[in-house]
């Protein structure tokens, strides 16, 4: 028998985040491979460290993180080779994919080459959109609201034919079109019912008004807005940090 090929999301960065089948599988296979870049540590690994032993194999996929878009097909071919030489011996491999695997994610590039052959399963993870909104502390989308999610490297044109056809919208892939979709919200209209974050869900996060917002923006970034008809707050939530005095003032 061959082995099962489980793609896992581990969600946005918090490794308490990940579901408890996509951890019981995690620690159940023998194999684990991930997407990294030739430079630095792999942000999926990174996410579920804590939950590796020493007895599992790691397979790094190492994809070349360049401005310009890489023709990454040749490594997905090569680590599809690897992996099925894996699965064929009867070992299960496990596939960290940040956020969710079929939402942007890698791993679907390695699905297409090995479903049609291997035993195959995905288990969905929480999405940088989802743990966006709770972080924002404002609802998405309700009733017939329609979300949009549109990727920041999309031209200016089609951006704004898409919030306008849209009520809820989530622009994400920023990094370095931070300042042009800056500009074009302002252009818009929707600067006030903008807000920005960066790095959900981990230590460094960021969430502000997307007015108060300054400067670059790193990949892991996104701007979610509302122009639906439910009248929520658009103020954002009292910064963890500030919580926590305030807690503590109360304690003392």
């Amino acid at each position: 028998m061959t082995g099962t090929l489980y793609g896992l999301g581990v969600g946005p960065g918090d490794p308490e985040l990940l579901t408890l089948k996509a951890l019981r599988l995690l620690r159940a296979c023998p194999v684990v491979a991930y997407p990294a870049p030739d430079t630095g540590q792999s942000f999926a690994r990174s996410i579920a460290s804590g939950y590796l032993s020493a007895e599992q194999t790691e397979y790094p996929i190492v994809v070349p993180m360049r401005i310009e878009r890489f023709p990454a097909q040749d490594i997905y071919d090569v680590a599809a080779r690897d992996l099925s030489r894996v699965l064929q011996d009867g070992q299960d491999v496990a596939v960290l994919c940040e956020g969710d695997p079929f939402f942007y994610g890698s791993f679907m590039y390695l699905y297409e080459r090995l479903a049609g052959r291997f035993p195959c399963e995905i288990v969905p993870g929480v999405s940088s959109v989802m743990a966006g909104a709770a972080a924002l502390g404002r609802p998405l989308a309700a009733r017939n609201d329609v979300l949009t999610v549109i990727p920041g490297p999309l031209p200016d044109s089609e951006i704004s034919d898409r919030l306008a056809a849209a009520d809820a919208v989530a622009i994400i892939k920023i990094g370095r079109h931070f300042k042009r979709i800056r500009t074009l919200l302002e252009r818009e209209g929707l600067t006030g019912s903008a807000g920005y974050l960066e790095r959900i869900s981990l230590a460094q996060e960021r969430i502000l008004p997307l007015a108060e917002a300054e400067g670059s923006a790193p990949y892991f970034s996104m701007i979610l807005v509302y122009k639906g008809a439910e009248n929520w707050i658009t103020n954002l939530p009292v910064e963890s940090s500030q919580i926590a005095a305030n807690v503590s003032e109360r304690a003392s």
